[in-house]
């Protein structure tokens, strides 16, 4: 499922930032080889889904046994075929049903093995394409399509791959080309050429996100702008006036005896648990402090049913984590090109600082200015790139010096 892929990508990225363990950031690298490879369409969009079975057998095209696996691998050798084997949990008897699904739960390959074991993986990987390939659900869906650009966009930055970043940049044009309507109503789903369907709340507030963590990879202030339109219109549309919170579907759907609102973080988080996230980070780039109340009129519905199940409300915790912990906002400015402010980017970035948000002003992009028009009043000290680190309403003294941001960076 595109949606577990991006979820779990974005799970090992933070790990892999927060521990540095370059463990896990090969695994995010991985997943992402793999949506690139077999999930994207031409335009950019991501697919939906592969099944699990092939030739109406479960896992058959990802299980091997033992025998055939020794013999693809004969020509590097008897021992190396048997290493590979033992390090992958390859057996006679398997480790599903009969066969086994290549992994390294129980073992860790020495380093002088890891070369070779790559290139043993490589050549079943060529084998294995010769299978007949599990059926693909090339529907392309909005609010998974958002879940997967919000961890492109986290990967081209943390992994530092524009590869990555591009990725999301394709699948945004993707859906404002191709889900969009003419009067700016977003569409739920895309194939074989026809879009349908009003999008629904979860729609918009996963794109969003993927819109914010887009905009803190490029700093392009049309992701922010899209950003905010966005958020504008979801409010319009979904936004209980009466109760607080947002609605399953839009006011401008087919009218049901009963509009539902969700809060349940399951195979995917709620649109209103996302959207309080949203409404926090984006008051932060902004100023639009409004979007705050709107935050904690969610927390405020909702908190009564999520005090009896705090674990199926998971991602509603971290947006009331981020609410009450001092964050810090960043901005960053220059009157040259965006060029000179890279040693302060990667300073922001060298660390996993979930409570910091950045904003990057050039002194050209009158955009960013109509969008947080705050920013007017960040000037460049000394003609340099300078950074201003704000917390609570309050800012410390311009800085030029990378150091200097750093430290003020890891002050609690």
């Amino acid at each position: 499922m595109l949606y577990d892929n991006a979820l779990l990508s974005i799970a090992y990225l933070e790990a892999y930032h927060a521990t540095g363990k370059e463990k896990y950031g090969k695994i995010a690298r991985q997943i992402f080889e793999y949506v690139l490879r077999d999930m994207t369409s031409p335009d950019g969009g991501f697919y939906s889904a592969e099944d699990a079975d092939s030739e109406e057998v479960e896992g058959k095209f990802y299980v091997w046994s033992a025998d055939e696996a020794k013999q693809v691998l004969q020509e590097l050798g008897e021992d190396t075929a048997d290493k590979f084997c033992h390090y992958f949990d390859i057996t006679k008897r398997g480790n599903f049903e009969g066969m086994s699904i290549p992994n390294l739960i129980k073992s860790t390959i020495p380093d002088e093995d890891k070369e070779l074991m790559e290139t043993c993986r490589q050549k079943l990987f060529e084998h294995r394409k010769k299978r007949v390939h599990p059926f693909r659900d090339d529907k392309i869906l909005t609010a998974w399509n958002s879940l997967m650009i919000a961890a492109m966009s986290i990967g081209g930055r943390v992994l530092n791959d524009s590869r990555y970043t591009e990725a999301a940049e394709r699948a945004v044009k993707f859906i404002f080309t191709r889900l969009m309507r003419k009067d700016g109503r977003l569409l739920a789903r895309f194939r074989n050429g026809d879009a349908a369907l009003p999008a629904y709340v979860d729609d918009y507030a996963f794109l969003i996100w993927g819109l914010i963590e887009l905009y803190e990879t490029t700093y392009n202030p049309d992701y922010l702008r899209k950003a905010l339109n966005l958020n504008d219109d979801m409010l319009k549309l979904f936004w209980d006036e009466e109760n607080g919170g947002l609605f399953l579907y839009g006011s401008d759907s087919e009218q049901l005896i009963l509009r539902p609102k969700e809060i349940y973080d399951g195979a995917i988080p709620s649109g209103n648990s996302v959207s309080a996230l949203n409404f926090l980070r984006l008051a932060r780039l902004t100023g639009r402090h409004e979007l705050e109340e709107k935050s904690e009129q969610i927390f405020r519905t909702f908190g009564s049913g999520v005090k009896h199940s705090p674990r199926s409300c998971s991602f509603l915790m971290t947006a009331f984590l981020f609410s009450h912990v001092p964050t810090k906002e960043v901005v960053i400015v220059t009157n040259k090109t965006s060029d000179d402010t890279d040693p302060m980017i990667k300073a922001i970035r060298a660390k996993y600082r979930p409570f910091v948000s950045s904003l990057l002003h050039t002194g050209k992009e009158s955009d960013l200015a109509a969008l947080a028009p705050f920013i007017k009043d960040y000037k460049p000290a000394g003609d340099k790139p300078t950074a201003y680190v704000c917390s609570n309403f309050s800012c410390h003294s311009p800085i030029n010096d990378v150091g200097q941001l750093e430290k003020l960076l890891d002050d609690a």
